[in-house]
């Protein structure tokens, strides 16, 4: 019996490696101790019944996760185990070998199909996706840079509590900065530093598999952000552009939507690694792909939604665009932008519509309301096989 970590982590990548590779692995159960089994631990820590014979490879193995009965041992793995190839584990996870959570056989379908795509840290594609921190907060205290209170030449220092899910200011901002002091303390003196001077795609770190949403992502204007968010790179070291505006709507799009932020929920527990993302299958969509430019004007117009975008909104939708003039505030139709986004993001995946169905039953958190609509947008795009365009 031993911590979850063992089949996630990538710490414990060798041990895996070990196991696959020298001995044949006969079942693997995880508890969630949500019945406080063990006495004194968190309930949402997770343990892990792990049995294997020495010698030989394991090919595949029986499994269960996020179960809260011990007495279900008994049965297992003549009952509620899912067979899990390791073949699929290194397509899906080749850096980490990391096991993904899945409940039944719906999910590991639904993960074969997602991946069919590239994974996120492969850099040898399209749009090579790199994340970074950037301030981290404990120097903030040490340094004195950081302000509790707005003055003179401060702007706002992004924090994650301050993004949600296409939407930059969900929160108000806790500390100021002195842009150019903040650009010395990080950079020095050096000439060709990567500041914040794009329109950047941003997620919070800090998350979990139980709340409403585990990936929340967003677009920031150019400004400073603290290290419970990370942001992807939009320059190299060189400062040259490798991620432009539109590419960086369409991933923030697939960040938010349902049927990725699913994959993501079986890999993560409390915080978002950057090796959990990496290990995300994700279409590269360009120009050239039919659904590019219909998630890129849906996700401009739910991201446009003050002045600071002004310049985001006539890159995406050309002459006298503005923020205001593009940009969706009213909840309704703010729901509806996202639910055509997550259809055609499911299209994308070559989802059927019970699979997708599945995926949102797999959200107790979300509205069920929103959940139907979504749905039913899903169900238009198959007959149809097109959504109306993103005017309003």
């Amino acid at each position: 019996v031993i911590p979850s970590g063992i089949y996630t982590d990538l710490g414990t990548k060798q041990l895996r490696e070990m196991l696959f590779g020298q001995t044949r692995i006969t079942g693997l159960f995880c508890i969630e101790n949500r019945k406080e089994v063990f006495e004194g631990v968190h309930r949402s820590f997770k343990f892990l019944v792990l049995s294997y014979e020495k010698g030989g490879e394991t090919r595949h193995f029986p499994a269960a996760f996020m179960r809260h009965d011990v007495a279900e041992l008994e049965q297992f793995p003549q009952e509620g185990a899912i067979d899990i190839s390791v073949e699929l584990v290194r397509r899906l996870s080749p850096d980490s070998l990391s096991v993904m959570e899945f409940k039944n056989s719906r999910d590991v379908r639904i993960a074969e199909k997602m991946a069919a795509f590239p994974l996120l840290g492969d850099t040898t594609g399209e749009y090579p996706v790199v994340f970074a921190r950037e301030f981290d907060m404990t120097q903030a205290g040490a340094s004195g840079i950081a302000k509790t209170e707005w003055g003179k030449d401060l702007c706002p220092l992004y924090e994650g509590k301050m993004i949600w899910q296409y939407q930059h200011n969900f929160a108000e901002p806790q500390y100021w900065v002195n842009e150019r002091a903040l650009r010395t303390f990080l950079f020095g003196d050096k000439e060709n530093c990567v500041g914040p001077d794009y329109f950047r795609v941003v997620f919070r770190r800090q998350s979990a598999c139980t709340n409403e949403r585990t990936l929340v992502a967003s677009i920031i204007p150019p400004a400073y952000h603290a290290d419970n968010l990370a942001h992807v790179m939009p320059v190299d070291k060189k400062g040259e552009r490798v991620l432009g505006t539109s590419q960086a709507l369409a991933l923030c799009a697939l960040f938010n939507s349902v049927v990725v932020d699913f994959s993501v929920r079986q890999r993560v527990t409390n915080n978002i690694n950057f090796f959990y993302l990496y290990q995300l299958p994700i279409p590269r969509l360009t120009a050239k792909d039919a659904a590019f430019r219909p998630i890129v004007e849906r996700a401009a117009r739910l991201i446009c939604t003050a002045p600071e975008f002004d310049d985001l909104a006539k890159e995406i939708f050309g002459g006298k665009a503005t923020a205001r003039s593009v940009g969706v505030t009213e909840p309704a139709d703010r729901m509806r932008l996202r639910a055509e986004i997550d259809a055609m993001v499911a299209q994308l995946y070559g989802l059927t519509e019970e699979e997708f169905s599945y995926i949102l039953t797999t959200f107790p958190l979300v509205d069920e309301s929103v959940k139907q609509l979504t749905l039913n947008t899903y169900r238009d795009l198959q007959r149809l096989g097109k959504l109306p365009d993103t005017r309003l």
